[in-house]
């Protein structure tokens, strides 16, 4: 304990010194840092040294400890005592980012919106943090799906910016932007922002690594906006670029030069993370163009890079790449034929959303959609039923929504008995579902050629070819599906090449190929040998339990172990 006569300065400095020592320990000794702060009241400090170690103890409390409760008192003091000091912009804005933190931790956001506007509304002769907070509030309108009002606060930024002269700053409001909109569907008001932002990261001069960040992050919302509309060769300039821009992030150095805009002190993600989201967005380039195995290859890399940085980094975002990268690689599992690996990569899956309810929100209906796909690899049909059943009830997203349904669709017409449902779906898919079909399969087949959509391509082909096989065009059949075949085992797909042997048995057969038909015969049997041994592997594996999960929470280490597959595989076969 100091002595009355002693400066108030070192008796601060000593307990602020003991305190970030016990801080800074291994381990941490957080009870002790908490005590030496503590102390700090007992001398009645000044108003400024008052908020401060309110500030420190809140802060300590939040990220060390589950006492929220004493954190969030002590922050609510922080950020009313700093309000009443002047010139203490760093105290009283950091109290109130924390605070609002917290609350969204609580479930408070209501607490937490009103205290980031007044703080933002006070900051603006505080470029850094007043740009922080806009930040920090268009990030809470996003969790909560309000993207218009997070869009509008971004705008803000990227105005205020502008004003205060940060081009960088500036670029990140509007890429942020960009992507909500994105997000949105609104492509009539990205196309004109992307191309703003493409003049300004070009123009911007400044550290090297924060401009490369932003190339990579225009970068990253062009592959993604070509993707998304299905141009997957219009997109290979733009993705070669992002690769090249990665590669040379990855040999520049960290430079510890602060800009001297204090409005500039943002990065948009370290470049570790930029890293896992480019090889993020070459497998989705990979497994769209049909490249399964190459959409394989960059899914380890990134997985293992990702189980790296896990080990020393607790972002959330690290845990959001995973489940994204785990549910690309289970689709492409499903139609290479490795259904056991699909469902072993399922689990994963449900083991980390079962570690983030949040993270489980937004991919709940993609899990159950995964579950889905995999039972009707299986032949499960109930239970395909029931999981697309329940993707359905859990997602607003346009495209999903329709990716199943018309896997709902496939289960009813796989189960041949189940007309009125089947037309009831297509009623909600497109009201007008009579169509030529062979001549919207042509164009589905000239949209999928011109963009090397592989596998739309050897199912266009396939399906073309089975329906001139029946109607009994044996050549023009064999014009398809000899085709189909080669593309379907340069995927590999196995579905297709299951499906192309058949029909190449029976048209060879029916030309009186006997040869051919021996070869094709052959060759289905082997790939009907290949499914079945996976798809028995698949059904004894407990995680196989995981089919009759189709509300609450994902379960995990529930699973009982099945004695051997209870679906039929004559379907399969």
């Amino acid at each position: 304990m100091a002595t009355s006569g002693e400066a108030p300065e070192s008796w601060y400095l000593a307990l602020l010194g003991f305190a970030e020592h016990f801080r800074t320990s291994s381990p941490p000794k957080i009870r002790l840092c908490v005590h030496c702060l503590q102390a700090v009241f007992q001398f009645k400090p000044p108003q400024r040294v008052e908020a401060r170690t309110h500030l420190q103890l809140g802060s300590v409390l939040y990220h060390h400890t589950k006492n929220t409760e004493l954190a969030r008192s002590h922050l609510e003091k922080a950020w009313f005592i700093s309000q009443q000091i002047p010139q203490f912009e760093d105290v009283k804005f950091e109290a109130a980012s924390l605070l609002s933190e917290l609350y969204c931790q609580q479930n408070l956001v209501d607490s937490a919106k009103p205290l980031l506007r007044k703080a933002i509304q006070i900051s603006q002769q505080t470029p850094y943090w007043h740009c922080r907070l806009l930040f920090q509030l268009a990030q809470l309108h996003t969790l909560e799906k309000d993207l218009v009002s997070a869009c509008d606060l971004l705008g803000v930024g990227a105005e205020y910016t502008r004003v205060v002269g940060s081009e960088y700053t500036r670029a990140l409001f509007l890429l942020s932007k960009g992507m909500l909109l994105l997000m949105e569907r609104k492509l009539g008001e990205v196309h004109p922002l992307l191309t703003l932002c493409g003049t300004i990261v070009e123009n911007w001069q400044g550290n090297p690594i924060q401009k490369e960040s932003l190339r990579v992050f225009f970068l990253v919302l062009q592959v993604t906006h070509y993707l998304d509309a299905g141009q997957v060769k219009s997109v290979k300039p733009c993705l070669k670029q992002l690769q090249q821009c990665i590669q040379t992030i990855s040999t520049l150095h960290d430079d510890e030069i602060l800009p001297s805009n204090p409005a500039d002190l943002f990065h948009w993600l370290p470049k570790e993370h930029m890293c896992v989201l480019v090889y993020l967005v070459t497998v989705m380039h990979s497994m769209q163009a049909g490249y399964l195995e190459k959409a394989q290859k960059y899914t380890d890399k990134a997985l293992m890079q990702l189980e790296k940085l896990k080990m020393l980094d607790s972002s959330p975002i690290l845990s959001t790449f995973q489940v994204i990268l785990l549910e690309h690689i289970i689709m492409c599992r499903l139609v290479t034929g490795h259904k056991a690996t699909a469902l072993q990569e399922i689990s994963q899956v449900c083991q980390l959303c079962a570690q983030s309810p949040r993270l489980f929100t937004n991919h709940a209906s993609q899990l159950h959609t995964l579950l889905g796909l995999y039972c009707l690899s299986v032949n499960c049909m109930d239970n395909a039923e029931a999981q697309f059943t329940a993707a359905l009830r859990l997602t607003t997203h346009q495209e999903l929504w329709a990716f199943i349904v018309t896997n709902l669709a496939s289960v009813y017409i796989r189960e041949g008995n189940r007309d009125q449902e089947l037309y009831n779906l297509l009623e909600r898919i497109n009201p007008d579902h009579n169509f030529p079909v062979r001549r919207f399969l042509r164009e589905t087949l000239k949209m999928s050629n011109a963009e090397d959509l592989n596998r739309l391509t050897a199912c266009s082909l396939v399906l073309l070819g089975h329906i001139f096989y029946v109607l009994g065009n044996h050549r023009e059949s064999n014009n398809m599906v000899v085709p189909a075949m080669q593309l379907a085992s340069k995927i590999p797909d196995m579905s297709v090449q299951l499906w192309s042997s058949a029909l190449l048995k029976d048209l060879n057969k029916a030309c009186g190929n006997t040869i051919d038909a021996h070869e094709a015969a052959q060759m289905h049997q082997n790939f009907s040998q290949q499914l079945l041994q996976d798809h028995i592997a698949a059904c004894s594996l407990p995680e196989h339990n995981l089919i009759s999960w189709t509300d609450g929470p994902p379960p995990v280490g529930q699973f009982q172990a099945q004695n051997g597959p209870s679906t039929s595989l004559a379907s399969l076969l």
